[in-house]
C-alpha cells in the first residue's frame, strides 16, 4: 500500500483534473518523519498530514491507524537519538556538532521561557512542546541542561509523539472531509500546517513591532 507524499492538480478546459505526486510507503514516511527528528528542516507535521489526507479516501479501515503509528514511532525514536547525542555533547569536553546543532535552534529568550516552564511544570512542559511550532528544540535543550535522565526524558517524550500526531492527523482528516479529491485535501493540509507553524513568528515581529513603537 502505498502514500502521497505531495500532490499536485492542473485544471485544463479540455481535460478533468489529473493528479501527480510521488507514492511513498509506511517504511519511507517512517524515515522522513525519523530524519525530520534529527535534523528540524524536514516539514514531518505536512507530511503527516498529507498521509493522512490519502488514508481518509482508501477503502482499508487501518489506514488512519498505520499513519499515527508510523509517525508517532518515528518521531519518538527520533527525538530520542536526538536527545542521547546531545547529552554525549554535554558531556564531552568540547561538545559536539549534534548538541551546537540543538544549540542554535534554541534562541535565548525561547531557552530561557523552557527552562522556566520546565522547571514549574516538569514533563507537561515536555508533552505540550511538540504541539507549538519551534517549540520541541528549546524545551529539549532545557531538558538537557536540567540533567534529565533518557528515561524521564522518554516518559515525557512518548506522550508528546502521540500528541503531535494525532494533532497532524486531525488536520489532514479535516482536509480530506473538505475535498472530494485527495490532492485537493492534501494542499489544504499542508497550507494549514504552513499557517500554523509560521503564526507563532509572525505574531512576535507583530507584538515586537509594537513595543518599539510605544
Amino acid at each position: 500500500m502505498s502514500w502521497l507524499a505531495t500532490a499536485l492538480s492542473a485544471h485544463t478546459a479540455t481535460s478533468a483534473p489529473e493528479s501527480a505526486g510521488q507514492a511513498i510507503g509506511y517504511p519511507t514516511l517512517f524515515l522522513l518523519v525519523l530524519l525530520g527528528a534529527l535534523v528540524p528542516v524536514v516539514p514531518t507535521g505536512a507530511l503527516v498530514s498529507s498521509a493522512a489526507v490519502v488514508a481518509f479516501h482508501r477503502p482499508e479501515p487501518y489506514g488512519l491507524a498505520l499513519v499515527l503509528v508510523t509517525s508517532s514511532l518515528a518521531a519518538f525514536l527520533g527525538d530520542m537519538a536526538l536527545y542521547w547525542l546531545g547529552r554525549r555533547g554535554m558531556r564531552s569536553r568540547n561538545g559536539s556538532r549534534w548538541l551546537a546543532a540543538i544549540r542554535a535552534r534554541a534562541p535565548e529568550d525561547r531557552l530561557t521561557q523552557a527552562q522556566e516552564k520546565l522547571a514549574g511544570h516538569g514533563v507537561t512542559v515536555l508533552v505540550l512542546s511538540r504541539l507549538v511550532p519551534a517549540g520541541r528544540i528549546p524545551v529539549m535543550l532545557a531538558c538537557l541542561m536540567a540533567e534529565w535522565p533518557v528515561r524521564r526524558f522518554a516518559r515525557g517524550n512518548l506522550p508528546a509523539c502521540l500528541a503531535w500526531a494525532v494533532t497532524y492527523q486531525l488536520i489532514g482528516v479535516l482536509g480530506g472531509s473538505l475535498f472530494p479529491e485527495p490532492w485537493e485535501g492534501v494542499v489544504a493540509a499542508v497550507a494549514l500546517t504552513v499557517v500554523l507553524g509560521a503564526a507563532p513568528a509572525l505574531w512576535r515581529r507583530v507584538r515586537g513591532a509594537v513595543r518599539v513603537e510605544g
